[in-house]
């Protein structure tokens, strides 16, 4: 046992002086895991090209510390057991010291738990649900949370629309809609509305006719389907055919081309509360459109707008720590004030989620319209 042992001393002196031993530098190696396949690829998609397109910009200007960020990406395929078994692969296989992902809460909520067992720091661009931030203090995410959506849209019928009347029409199977839809009736009740109707749907659904007779027959000022933009389209269109006039309101589920193509004219004047416009006239929101244009011959949607955000904070975050130790790491991530992102500035609070505001946007022939920007109220 002694001769092994120094035999392995000697060995590691010699390497210690040799230049052929020398450790190299850790690299800033990033993972990524989105959904690039499967029904959710459209906001997997945009998603990886606003990440991209910061990552070059970061390593154009110098990288993290003089050294290149590299990005390690994964497909989950808009799967949760997928999203833990990339993220697993991304931590204990390929050593990344953070972790950017993912779209949907549900794979967020998955694949977060590996991350806070490992001490790797994970920032979601854009899952809304609140559990998601929930699963430790290494999980955090730059977009706002479901609670101050629906605090958004209650406020946006009360106030600029007048509404005093509200049917609510939302997904029983989704926790998005199910939050969304609970918070919008709470806060439009405070504001003084009445809520008329309260009537469900199933992912899938095709067919909506019985919910919106329901609500026909209830008269409201404004319906509240917080839902995404696949069943949305048909309600839009079913609703038209039922003689419905009244507007549509929903959250950033709607925030897709899709939407257009499939509602055609039958959502147009309804309204919806995303993450971002590229009709706001901001010097930063500009400069990105350019950017993004230039990259990719498209305009950015508010995904990728996330996806960009994230990676720059998370880039701003390292330089700041100093060191690529997951630890300091979170701990300069945790520390992020007033950040100018083209989804407002962003503040990471104790809760490890972004105060920030909210845009309002309108269908209007044919696409989305910024209307109005709603800052978050002192909430608790």
């Amino acid at each position: 046992m002694r001769a092994r042992f120094l035999t392995a001393a000697l060995l590691a002196a010699v390497c210690a002086v040799s230049t052929g031993c020398a450790r190299k530098p850790q690299e800033p190696l990033v993972g990524v895991y989105l959904a690039l396949t499967g029904d959710m690829a459209d906001f997997g998609i945009t998603t990886r090209q606003g990440i991209e397109l910061a990552a070059e910009e970061i390593n154009a200007a110098g990288g993290i510390n003089g050294q290149r960020l590299r990005l390690l990406v994964e497909d989950d395929r808009g799967k949760p057991e997928e999203a833990r078994t990339v993220v697993t692969k991304l931590v204990d296989q390929q050593g990344v010291v953070a972790v950017l992902g993912e779209v949907a809460s549900k794979n967020s909520l998955a694949a977060a738990p590996i991350c806070q067992a490992r001490g790797i720091p994970m920032l979601s661009p854009s899952s809304t649900n609140e559990e998601v931030t929930r699963k430790g203090d290494y999980i955090f995410r730059v977009c706002f949370v479901d609670s101050f959506q629906g605090y958004v849209m209650a406020r946006f019928a009360s106030e600029n629309l007048k509404a005093k009347t509200a049917a609510v029409l939302w997904d029983n199977g989704s926790d998005y809609s199910k939050g969304l839809s609970s918070v919008f009736k709470s806060d439009f009740q405070k504001m003084g509305g009445r809520i008329v109707a309260d009537v469900t749907y199933a992912a899938g659904d095709v067919d909506f006719s019985s919910q919106l007779t329901r609500i026909r027959a209830a008269q409201p000022d404004v319906i509240y389907v917080p839902g995404y933009y696949t069943e949305v389209a048909l309600i839009g269109r079913k609703a038209r055919e039922l003689g419905i006039t009244v507007p549509l309101l929903g959250g950033d589920g709607w925030d897709s081309e899709n939407l257009l193509k499939r509602a055609g004219e039958a959502l147009d004047g309804c309204y919806f509360s995303s993450h971002y416009s590229s009709d706001t006239g901001s010097p930063v929101v500009e400069r990105f459109v350019r950017s993004f244009q230039d990259r990719y011959s498209t305009m950015p949607n508010a995904l990728a707008a996330l996806g960009y955000d994230a990676t720059w904070i998370l880039a701003e975050a390292m330089k700041r720590a100093g060191s690529l130790e997951p630890r300091k790491i979170r701990d300069a991530l945790a520390a992020t004030r007033d950040y100018p992102g083209v989804t407002g500035k962003i503040t990471i609070n104790e809760q490890r989620n972004a105060v920030k505001p909210a845009v309002v946007l309108q269908v209007k022939n044919g696409a989305f319209r910024y209307v109005t920007t709603i800052q978050p109220p002192n909430r608790k």
